[in-house]
């Protein structure tokens, strides 16, 4: 659950997810509720534009299933001026974000959650969004995430099996990714000693070991991400930017499907 206050009034977004979780929605509930008397259209609008830059941006395991909803709306108690359109737009996204967040931090058997940002993508914001899913859905990365494995050959070979499906003419000598904010990948080659020329794999183990959880009372004990940057260095005008979440793949999430009874 996240809110947040408006002028006079508030916006309060409740999600429920766990599994089969997957961009284009999936198996999700978010109800948000505002009292703010924001005309109709402008909430379809808004939630429209939202919903692509949150919840279509997360993935737990990749299936999906028909029980998906995202709901807006309001009781209309709250008097609602233009000017605030602005202001309500960006605090619904911020929330919306956040509770994605949340929904891929609660998944089945999540330990870690992976944040992968795009840049300067040479292609539009939906196939980029893939490319993140190809990343955060690839069962070895996963597997590696969750053993704090800095695996840069399974990163870096999920990111080269979209792209020979998606274009032959992508320049991998100007792909840069990094791990951790640390370059593990430059001009064609990998980049796995700093430099001084030390080894630098337990510094990016230990990244992923940061950001892992386990069961707390108080969950979750942090809001930290397995940091992963993917930048095409494109100069094109048409170039996108974006940023996907997803989880890692545990040995608890395999004992609770495995043993789940329809």
């Amino acid at each position: 659950i996240r809110s947040s206050t408006i002028s006079d009034g508030r916006i309060v977004a409740i999600g429920k997810g766990a599994g089969m979780i997957e961009p284009n929605m999936a198996t999700m509930l978010v109800y948000i509720l505002t009292d703010l008397a924001v005309p109709k259209d402008k909430l379809r609008d808004m939630l429209s534009d939202v919903v692509d830059q949150s919840f279509n941006c997360i993935s737990v395991d990749g299936d999906e299933s028909t029980s998906d909803t995202a709901v807006l709306v309001s009781s209309n108690q709250v008097p609602f001026e233009e000017s605030m359109e602005k202001e309500f737009k960006t605090t619904l996204q911020r929330l919306c974000t956040e509770l994605a967040a949340d929904i891929v931090r609660n998944g089945e058997g999540t330990a870690h959650v992976m944040r992968v940002q795009i840049r300067n993508f040479p292609g539009s914001e939906s196939e980029g969004r893939s490319l993140g899913r190809r990343v955060v859905n690839s069962p070895l990365f996963k597997c590696a995430v969750n053993g704090n494995d800095p695996n840069t050959g399974r990163l870096a070979g999920a990111v080269g099996s979209f792209l020979g499906r998606f274009s032959s003419e992508i320049d991998e000598t100007k792909i840069s990714m990094t791990l951790g904010n640390r370059r593990i990948f430059n001009k064609g080659q990998f980049v796995l000693k700093d430099d001084d020329g030390n080894d630098i794999e337990k510094e990016l183990s230990q990244h992923m070991k940061d950001a892992e959880y386990e069961d707390t009372s108080n969950y979750p004990p942090h809001q930290k991400f397995v940091e992963i940057g993917i930048d095409f260095d494109e100069d094109s005008k048409t170039t996108t930017t974006t940023t996907v979440l997803g989880s890692d793949l545990s040995k608890e999430y395999v004992t609770v499907n495995a043993d789940y009874r329809s």
